[in-house]
């Protein structure tokens, strides 16, 4: 795998067939702010759009929040995360690290929630949320990859 580089921007992503989170943390790496809720239009399209966030916000590499049952023991959804990080590495050519998500879609719907907001906007910002909630969770973390990492699985 990748050597993951020690500075610069990351790019924190929930997966979703449908939808995809992103969040990005500061070139420090202390703060991780949601950027984005893209919705996914195909293979070209969705690798232009990759290619370009990870040009435009200097991203040196991504975190992408791998979905674990409460046991920690993997799903099928966890095998088509694996799949799209292999995939986001060739497209990008930015190395991937892998952050246990339990949760965090849980605490974002629990946030939004306690929000004044319709159910439309609550909706429009979870996936972003808890692209941040996994970075910001990455980012706090002394121990930073689920083990095992490895892409070729």
């Amino acid at each position: 795998m990748d050597e993951f580089p020690s500075e610069g921007r990351l790019a924190g992503i929930d997966f979703g067939t449908v939808r995809i989170g992103v969040a990005v943390s500061d070139p420090q790496r202390k703060f991780a702010s949601p950027l984005d809720n893209y919705t996914r239009r195909g293979e070209q399209v969705d690798a232009a759009y990759f290619q370009r966030l990870t040009q435009e916000e200097r991203i040196v590499g991504f975190i992408v929040g791998l979905p674990l049952h409460t046991t920690g023991a993997e799903s099928q959804k966890s095998r088509e995360t694996r799949s799209f990080a292999k995939w986001l590495t060739e497209v990008t050519s930015r190395p991937v690290r892998f952050y246990d998500e339990r949760f965090t879609t849980r605490e974002a719907t629990y946030l939004l929630g306690e929000a004044k907001m319709t159910k439309k906007k609550r909706k429009q910002r979870l996936d972003k949320l808890a692209a941040q909630l996994l970075l910001a969770g990455y980012l706090e973390s002394s121990q930073r990859d689920v083990p095992p990492s490895s892409l070729d699985d």
